[in-house]
This record gives structure tokens, C-alpha cells and sequence, in this order.
């Protein structure tokens, strides 16, 4: 299984000034996220994409490549990638040129966005939403599959007749995962596409969860695609202390922060600490506490879900730079030796 890390580069208020924190700063914060989970060893970093002042990243694919320049191992993925108010043509090529800037290690988590900013700035209309992300993937999916002669015709976007999509990718193709939210449609069109899932994990009951993961597999088995094609991720708010106390005093501020309402629309909640209670206990989609504790609920969802890849936001809500480096440091250092023991196939010796 593997284990990364997510950020979706949130910008929160300082209460000394009242104004946002500056965006060029918590960029470059996040730039060095990333360089510490590749030295640490983990999997996969990813980067969230919004249209909105609260947010630093609009384009993932910019600060992944200079991520890429400064890092060797660490794959790196949108998390996600608003499909439904990009080109798809443009979007292949800014991930397969940054697939060649990192030697072959670029991903896309392509997804339809719970946020509506990014319609209106890019003249989509909500009453298309599906419609819309339905034929970008569409398009998308034949980009991937042979960039080198593209045949395409639809609704929302002039026609595509034998046309390359330069520059073409270092992987044969690249990778695209689906990220959604657990609405049945979502989960269907993944499976039925044979695409890997990245299932967001906000709140509630992670047992709830099972339904759509076992629906995505049959849907997926049904229309003929090998169950290692069907590959699934969880990603879910993230933290890990030094005790189990003293992480969830350390994160309830920020994870409160993160959460409340802040624009006209009163988007968000108002989280009390028994909410934070709940969200944190073991099948509580909150993924906080002591290495063992986070370790224990890694382990739970594999074992509910069949993981083949876990993301933890590692940032949210304010939290200073050392406070989420500490959490990466000990991701890398305590959480995933253990979890990586516990999954490696038995060596012992055989008995006839």
C-alpha cells in the first residue's frame, strides 16, 4: 500500500492583521512539504487545484514542477484536477510535461470539484455540470490512450480531427485517477470506466464508506476490467502527534479553523469538540492521534476497504510550518515502517 501525503493550499486569516496569510509564502511552504516526504521515503505527494482567494493554487501543475526538480522518488499528483472547467488538452499538457520534468513520476486526480468559483470564472454553466465532466473525460481519456493522433467531437468544446497533443509523456501513459465523494454516479462511472478511485473521506462514519467501495468494484468487475486495474485510495484530513492527547489539543484549533463558515454562503460548520471527538474515534474519518493510534486506523481502512493508497492532508486550517513537518517526520519515521511490516508478505521459511 502506499502512503502519501495532500495539500490544498488553504489560506486562512491571520488574527493579528485580519488579512490573509500571504499566498507566495504558504506556496513555498508547501513546496517543502513535499521535498520532506520524498527524503522521508513516502509515496506520493498531491496538490488540490481551487479558483478562490482563500486558496494559494489555481494551477497544481506549476508548483508540482518545481516540486519535481527538487525531489527524485515521490510521485506526484493533482489532488485533484477540476475537469470539469479545464481543457482537457491543456491539461495533458501541462502533466506530461511535467511528467518528463520529473522522469516519469507525474499523475492526474481528475474530479468534478464541490467548490463553484471556478464555473462562473470559466464560463461553465451548473446546469451542465455533470454533462460537461462527462465529455472532458471523455476527451481526456483519448488524449491518454494515443496523444500522438486525436479524434474527437462534442457538446461543450470545438472538434478534435487526427490532431497530436504534443509533448507526449515519459510513462507509455499517464497515470488518471478518479477523485470523488461517494455519490453513486461517481463511484459507477469509475468503476465502469475501470479507472483507480481516490474516495474523499470528510466526516462521519468510515464505515458508511463500504457500500461505495464494494459498488465500485462490482461495477467495475461487471463491465469486464481485472480487479488490479480497479485500485482505490482514501484521503482524509491528517495528523500525527508524539501522544494521543497532546495531538488532538494540538490539531482541534486548526482543524476548527479549517472547517468553519467563512464566506456569504456560510459554507462549512461549526465544529464542537465533541464533533472533533467523534470525527477523531476509531472508525471516525479523521485520521489524528499517536503514531500507534494512526497506525491502528491505516490499518482499519485497508482492512475495510482493500487500500492500495492512503493521503492524509497534512495541512489545513493555519497550521505552522514546524507543526506539519513534525507530522510528515513522524508519517515517515514511525507510522509507515510499521505499516509497511505489517502489509510485506511473510520471507519465513517453508514447511513441507
Amino acid at each position: 500500500m502506499e502512503l502519501g501525503i495532500l495539500s490544498l493550499s488553504d489560506l486562512q486569516t491571520d488574527p493579528a492583521t485580519g488579512s490573509l496569510y500571504d499566498a507566495g509564502r504558504r506556496t513555498r511552504e508547501i513546496v517543502s512539504y513535499a521535498i520532506a516526504a520524498d527524503q522521508a521515503g513516502l509515496d506520493v505527494f498531491g496538490l488540490g487545484e481551487h479558483h478562490s482567494p482563500d486558496f494559494a493554487v489555481a494551477n497544481p501543475a506549476v508548483p508540482l514542477a518545481a516540486i519535481a526538480q527538487a525531489t527524485s522518488g515521490i510521485r506526484l499528483a493533482s489532488a485533484v484536477s477540476v475537469l470539469t472547467t479545464a481543457d482537457p488538452v491543456r491539461l495533458h499538457q501541462d502533466f506530461a510535461s511535467l511528467d518528463l520534468l520529473s522522469d516519469g513520476r507525474a499523475e492526474i486526480i481528475a474530479g468534478r470539484s464541490a467548490f463553484t468559483e471556478a464555473f462562473s470564472l470559466f464560463g461553465v454553466g451548473l446546469d451542465d455540470y455533470d454533462e460537461v465532466f462527462t465529455e472532458k473525460l471523455r476527451l481526456l481519456l483519448a488524449i491518454r490512450d494515443n496523444p500522438e493522433q486525436v479524434t474527437w467531437h462534442g457538446r461543450f468544446r470545438p472538434a478534435l480531427g487526427r490532431l497530436p497533443v504534443p509533448p507526449r509523456p515519459q510513462q507509455p501513459r499517464l497515470p488518471l485517477w478518479l477523485g470523488v465523494g461517494g455519490t453513486p454516479a461517481s463511484v459507477e462511472r469509475a468503476g465502469h470506466l475501470g479507472l483507480p478511485m481516490t474516495l474523499g473521506l470528510i466526516g462521519g462514519d468510515i464505515r458508511r464508506a463500504r457500500a461505495a467501495v464494494e459498488r465500485y468494484r462490482a461495477v467495475g468487475a461487471g463491465a469486464g476490467h481485472p480487479a488490479d486495474r480497479l485500485r482505490l485510495a482514501v484521503s482524509t484530513h491528517f495528523y500525527v502527534g508524539a501522544t494521543s492527547q497532546g495531538a488532538r489539543d494540538d490539531l482541534f484549533p486548526y482543524y476548527r479553523e479549517y472547517l468553519r463558515p467563512k464566506s456569504p454562503t456560510g459554507r462549512g460548520w461549526h465544529v464542537s469538540h465533541a464533533d472533533f471527538d467523534a470525527v477523531s474515534s476509531p472508525y471516525g474519518a479523521l485520521v489524528a492521534g499517536s503514531p500507534q493510534e494512526v497506525i491502528d486506523k491505516i490499518l482499519t481502512e485497508r482492512e475495510l476497504f482493500g487500500l492500495d493508497r492512503f493521503l492524509g492532508q497534512i495541512d489545513f486550517g493555519g497550521m505552522p510550518a514546524p507543526m506539519v513537518h513534525r507530522s510528515i517526520e513522524l508519517l515517515a519515521t514511525e507510522v509507515a515502517p510499521a505499516i509497511r511490516k505489517e502489509l510485506a508478505p511473510s520471507t519465513g521459511p517453508k514447511t513441507v
